[in-house]
């Protein structure tokens, strides 16, 4: 755990050339504002119950690396993912892997925030995903979850209109589940502190 201590005491200094911010240990729920191409959507996020995966999150916003991708997987009723692709399917810069926060008590519920990992538990790194359903199969059980990490606070109709569009097969990437019509993060900005 000492580990991943350093690093995040490392990228708690990274801040954005262009918004001017940085990331702010003591405020203790961020807000983020994420300008997309179906409209403006901002979170509240919970460094109480999971400091890792918020001060993970906002290193990759203030440093600009979620301007410009794409929500890559749609499942209606499930879930809306992205983070960590550009619109020509090329994975974005990874800064390494995160310890699993599933286990706080935060709830895979419909108007919330979590991180995409793999089937092994700490495989979570820059790819995030709304909960646009009651995904308790999310939640840790017998085995780790998915780390829930924040809220929408505003723009949930934004979340629901990218939960409606329409998917297919993408062949050139072998993934079910991706828009036709690509969804832009266009620009992911940290909030000024209240």
């Amino acid at each position: 755990m000492k580990f991943f201590s350093v690093i995040f005491l490392c990228l708690l200094s990274v801040t954005s050339s262009a918004n001017n911010l940085s990331i702010d240990p003591d405020n203790l729920f961020p807000q983020v504002k994420l300008e997309t191409s179906m409209g403006v959507i901002v979170v509240e996020l919970d460094r109480i119950r999971a400091p890792l995966t918020v001060d993970n999150f906002l290193t990759y916003v203030v440093s600009d690396e979620y301007n410009n991708t794409i929500f890559h997987r749609v499942v209606s009723e499930f879930i809306v993912q992205g983070g960590g692709y550009n619109e020509n399917f090329e994975l974005k810069k990874i800064l390494g892997e995160i310890v699993n926060e599933s286990g706080n008590g935060l709830k895979n519920e419909i108007g919330t925030i979590a991180m995409a990992k793999e089937s092994r538990p700490h495989t979570a790194n820059r790819q995030f995903f709304f909960n646009v359903g009651d995904n308790t199969s999310l939640d840790p059980g017998r085995k780790w979850g998915y780390a829930v990490f924040g809220t929408v606070i505003e723009g949930q109709e934004v979340v629901d209109a990218m939960a409606l569009v329409a998917t297919d097969y993408n062949e050139a990437m072998g993934w079910e589940d991706v828009p036709l019509e690509p969804i832009m993060l266009i620009k992911a900005s940290l909030l000024p502190a209240l």
